[in-house]
């Protein structure tokens, strides 16, 4: 007669269990597309910044074929410190420890060059525009 009742007596532990079970598995898959989400926008956002950085070297290095003169040796040596800078990004690979370390190189070497050619730029970030005050 007993075991009669012991599905009753089980029964909060067990919706306990398959509440748990339930939300445990609707987290993962609402964790996993948050996830995606936050993923995207933040590979876009570095994607566009190191697009910025690559396009101010691509003009200066173009500038540098034209008039091998315009520049300082130390601003040459500069340009191609970031041209290697953003070489060595890991693109394929987010999780590679030196990513912060290459970013604050690659940002702190553009401020450095733009100082020292007399240049104003500012890469504002997404979705900020590109203030150029002098060129």
């Amino acid at each position: 007669m007993d075991y009669l009742f012991d599905s009753s007596v089980y029964l909060e532990e067990i919706h306990l269990k398959e509440g748990h079970n339930k939300g445990y598995s609707h987290g993962l898959d609402a964790g996993r597309e948050e996830g995606k989400q936050v993923g995207l926008k933040v590979g876009f956002e570095v994607g566009e910044e190191l697009g910025f950085y690559s396009g101010c070297i691509h003009i200066w290095t173009s500038t540098i074929q034209i008039d091998p003169t315009c520049f300082s040796s130390r601003a040459k040596t500069a340009i191609t410190q970031m041209q290697n800078l953003i070489q060595k990004y890991p693109l394929m690979d987010p999780e590679d420890l030196q990513v912060q370390e290459i970013m604050d190189s690659l940002r702190l070497k553009f401020k450095m060059l733009c100082s020292s050619l007399h240049v104003k730029l500012h890469y504002n970030g997404y979705p900020g525009a590109i203030n150029v005050t002098h060129f």
